[in-house]
């Protein structure tokens, strides 16, 4: 056993950090307020370089640090700041909540003392390049708003595109279907070309980082060409997510207890990009994930309910597109005559050179992201991004203490961003479902399209909690949600019009199988399902090959899973991804093929099941293009094929790209072979151009209702930030394997897995 002891300014009694040997923290004080100071004093000690970047990239600050090279990304994300009324924003996250984001940011600042004063406890990173972490202000935390997952501006913008292209709804169905089924509502077509940096400052507020030494090098004269996005989502010189969850009433488990399973999925990373710890104060008693810079728990349970999200893919921003003034840009047509943008110049500072003077308008609806004084346009993002309450999964604060179904739902009612299904489950049994997100009410159109700013196209508020799907105890026994169009049969989508733009529907309906095909539900059978690696599109694909006459050897005998040792699963990866889909997409729309991409898979399998002249010979060359590739990438023997040779993940560090090594490591860690694809449970999305994991489920977590200590959960590579603590990969082997560990709750079970002790002192 280690002890240790830190004074904690601010701490108003003792309080106590358990470790327990996985690297969750169970955090034990004598007020509400105490144990929100040590949950921000613990997120520091454990991940405070992934803090600092967090905060710096969020407010736009990270040219001071690293170089001209990030000023473009600084001043996008500022673009995006939260910068309405502050008493209505705290308002929004409940009563209690400055108070308890104060308290969270006092113990970040007070952790950032600490390593001022004993440098051993610096995070390397830090030493390596220079720097130094800064202190935070509460409101630090709640107008950060560009990490969230809203949904449809890109959607949106090639839509436009491909119209604009003379593409036809053959092409645009090819793109992206809709469901429920829908046909756009007539909107004004654009008088102008878009141009083609429209969206680089949008999707450069939601990237990462970036750094690179070639970025970090870059001088005052090149800093503008550093405003694009690469093929791995990084910022250069030259999206997507998904998750799963399911509820299971306890009249179809062993236990007669419910369960609860959630594996979301983001981004793939190191540190982990949530964090694990337990919360104990008066009145309150929360174990499970939530984001490090954020203080409370938004996936997990509190002794007496259970609570996990995945996204909701409801629309909730748009594009504006104004005409402005030839005789001042600053000014923009609303109505029946000009309004002038609200223009902001800010300073940033930046590394190595005299601070810079940004330039950013806004409108009425939201930032301009793009000028185009050639054409006199204008373009502005309107989201929920603007609205108070907003800042992402902080509405959590609002269940922590909810102990019924009823109290939870009525909680989510206060819920913005991101949208989420949340299902539930609590002690008496009950489970449940409830979408929860900020919706606007569009009443003329259908956010499908860019729309003119000029007053025509205006939001009419937002869609009570009462207005969104929901369900509770159905007479299934489940509920399961994988980001898919889970509208109810009887719901009035065309009147509210949530969203048309969902994601495809194999994993839910995987998961609708093994649920429904299991009699008695167990954590242990929940827990294999996190990983289960059958593909729907390979089962249709084959199909369509035996529906054509057309019959592979490698896929004689394969059960059609993705595993990491399989050849066939390779094959039809490969097949899949590289051939198959833009196949389909340059035999239906050759002329606007570069605009359409990969296809929407949905509609390319539903294209192949249906018989066409060209179906029999698209099959047999995109075959035969995809034997020469896996050669090309694995070897002309098939014997050594093996999906996981070519799909690997790699938990990427910051850094990686800069330092080979800090505290004598690499700061990334894998690769990792590992099975799955973006269509199954297991999910392990991937670049087609070289197959390199990009998101998946890192935290997957398994609740037994009522008998908590039997819960189980993981959180890879491990929960430190820190590459000097044992704790920074170690979880990587179990979950690979699908493993999970205990999710420790009670006083002995957490006291029997504790291997340090942190003792705080009011200081």
């Amino acid at each position: 056993m280690t002890d240790r002891t830190h004074r904690l300014p601010g701490l108003a009694e003792p309080a106590e950090i358990r470790v327990d040997r996985w690297g969750i923290p169970h955090i034990r004080a004598k007020s509400r307020r105490d144990v929100f100071l040590a949950q921000g004093f613990n997120a520091a000690r454990d991940r405070l370089w992934q803090l600092d970047l967090w905060r710096k990239r969020g407010l736009g600050l990270l040219a001071a640090d690293h170089g001209p090279g990030f000023l473009a990304q600084d001043r996008a994300c500022r673009l995006f700041l939260y910068r309405g009324d502050m008493a209505a924003e705290w308002a929004a996250y409940g009563p209690e909540a400055q108070d308890t984001v104060t308290a969270f940011v006092q113990g970040i600042n007070a952790f950032v003392a600490l390593t001022e004063a004993d440098p051993d406890q610096r995070p390397a990173e830090f030493t390596a390049l220079g720097l130094s972490p800064a202190r935070w202000q509460p409101e630090d935390v709640v107008r950060i708003r560009s990490h969230a997952l809203a949904s449809n501006l890109a959607s949106e913008v090639a839509r436009a595109r491909l119209r604009q292209a003379g593409g036809d709804d053959q092409a645009e169905a090819l793109r992206r279907h809709l469901s429920p089924d829908w046909t756009p509502m007539p909107v004004p077509d654009l008088t102008a070309p878009l141009p083609a940096d429209l969206l680089n400052p949008y999707l450069m507020a939601r990237a990462d980082a970036g750094i690179s030494a070639e970025r970090r090098a870059a001088t005052l004269a090149e800093a503008p060409a550093w405003s694009v996005m690469d093929e791995a989502g990084h910022v250069t010189s030259s999206d997507g997510e998904g998750s799963n969850n399911w509820v299971v009433s306890g009249t179809g488990t062993e236990t007669g207890r419910p369960i609860l399973a959630s594996d979301p999925h983001r981004a793939y990373g190191t540190p982990s990009l949530r964090y694990l710890a337990h919360l104990t104060a008066p009145g309150l008693d929360v174990v499970g994930a939530g984001e490090p810079a954020l203080p409370g728990i938004s996936l997990g349970h509190n002794g007496s309910l259970a609570f996990s999200l995945t996204i909701f893919p409801a629309d909730q921003e748009d594009l504006m597109v104004y005409e402005t003034d030839p005789e001042d840009p600053t000014r923009y047509r609303y109505g029946d005559g000009w309004e002038a943008m609200t223009v902001v110049t800010e300073t940033v500072p930046v590394h190595g050179e005299a601070d810079q003077a940004v330039t950013l308008a806004f409108t009425r609806h939201g930032p301009v992201i793009c000028e185009d004084a050639a054409h006199h346009r204008a373009y502005s993002v309107r989201s929920v991004w603007s609205e108070p309450g907003a800042a992402a999964y902080l509405g959590s604060l609002r269940y922590l203490d909810s102990k019924t179904a009823e109290a939870f739902t009525e909680a989510l009612d206060h819920w913005k961003a991101p949208p989420v299904n949340q299902l539930y489950a609590d002690t008496t049994g009950s489970i449940g479902w409830r979408a929860a997100a900020g919706l606007p009410r569009r009443p003329n159109w259908d956010g499908l399209n860019p729309v003119p700013g000029d007053g025509r196209y205006e939001w009419n508020g937002f869609h009570p909690g009462a207005d969104l799907p929901a369900s509770q105890n159905p007479a299934e026994g489940f509920i399961a949600t994988a980001n898919q169009m889970n509208l109810p049969a009887d719901y009035p989508a065309a009147e509210r019009r949530l969203g048309f733009e969902w994601n495809e529907p194999f994993r839910a309906n995987r998961l609708h199988s093994l649920l429904s095909g299991t009699a008695l539900m167990s954590t242990d059978i929940s827990r294999r399902m996190q990983t289960d690696l059958a593909s729907e599109p390979a089962r249709r694909m084959l199909s369509v090959l035996a529906d054509a006459g057309i019959a592979h050897p490698l896929f004689a005998d394969w059960d059609m899973r993705i595993t990491a040792g399989s050849a066939a699963a390779a094959f039809f990866e490969v097949w899949w991804s590289r051939h198959i889909l833009p196949g389909v997409v340059e035999t239906i729309a050759p002329a606007v093929a570069p605009l359409i991409g990969m296809g929407d898979e949905v509609a390319v399998l539903d294209t192949l099941e249906a018989v066409s002249p060209w179906r029999e010979g698209l099959l047999r060359q995109t075959l035969a293009a995809a034997e020469e590739d896996c050669a090309r990438l694995m070897g002309p023997n098939r014997i050594q094929w093996a999906w996981g040779r070519i799909h690997q993940l790699r938990f990427s560090h910051a850094l990686g790209r800069v330092l080979p090594e800090i505290c004598g490591r690499p700061p990334s860690v894998g690769p990792v072979p590992i099975g799955g694809s973006g269509t199954t449970v297991g999910l392990a999305e991937y670049r087609a151009g070289d197959f390199g994991i990009i998101f998946g489920a890192s935290f997957r977590m398994v609740l037994d209702v009522g008998d908590w200590d039997r819960s189980m959960v993981i959180n890879a590579p491990g929960q430190s930030g820190d590459p000097r603590s044992r704790h920074y990969d170690d979880l990587v082997p179990l979950w690979a394997a699908g493993d999970l560990v205990p999710m420790a709750y009670s006083e002995a079970a957490v006291e029997a897995v504790t291997v340090t002790r942190i003792h705080l002192i009011p200081g």
